[in-house]
Order: C-alpha cells, then sequence, then structure tokens
C-alpha cells in the first residue's frame, strides 16, 4: 500500500464489521470478528452468497459499486481489513 492509498481506521472496520453481521444475521458481535481473519471458507465462513449479500449493503451504504466481475474481489473481500481499506479508497459518502 502506498501512502497516498487511504486505509481503513478503527471507526471504519468496526462499522463494516458491524453491516456484515447485521446484513447476514450473524450470531457473532461485529466486535468478534478479526481484521485479518479470512472473510471465505475458515475464519467468518462467509459463502458467495454472503459476499453478495455484504457487497449490497456496502454498496448502499458507501455510494460505489462492488461488482461480482471485478477481478479483485478475492482480495477485497479477503479480511474485513481489506474490504475496509478497498471502502477509504473508494467511497462516496
Amino acid at each position: 500500500m502506498t501512502a497516498s492509498t487511504p486505509s481503513a481506521d478503527a471507526a471504519l472496520l468496526t462499522e463494516v464489521a458491524e453491516l456484515i453481521v447485521s446484513a447476514l444475521n450473524l450470531e457473532i458481535a461485529a466486535s468478534e470478528i478479526e481484521a485479518d481473519a479470512p472473510l471465505y471458507g475458515e475464519g467468518l465462513g462467509l459463502d458467495s452468497i454472503d459476499i453478495l449479500e455484504v457487497a449490497l449493503v456496502v454498496s448502499k451504504r458507501f455510494g460505489f459499486s462492488l461488482r461480482a466481475d471485478n477481478e479483485d474481489n478475492l482480495k477485497i473481500f479477503s479480511s474485513l481489513r481489506s474490504l475496509s481499506d478497498y471502502i477509504a479508497a473508494n467511497r462516496v459518502q
């Protein structure tokens, strides 16, 4: 990451974790989602349908589109931190 690329602060990490928990009705607290743990499979255990749901709520909340055909999706959704960093760099609102 370069110095000019925005990265997520603790408040954004918390907000994104809360969005994930509420969008998917997870039975864990947002604070239990580790910033660098995988979202897919082991870690949080999300599947592709869950990721689509997360992409929808993130798009609505932050005012930009997360597209299914984005070749960076595996990287973007690899962890809470990577998703939050992507939001910090692309958010409109």
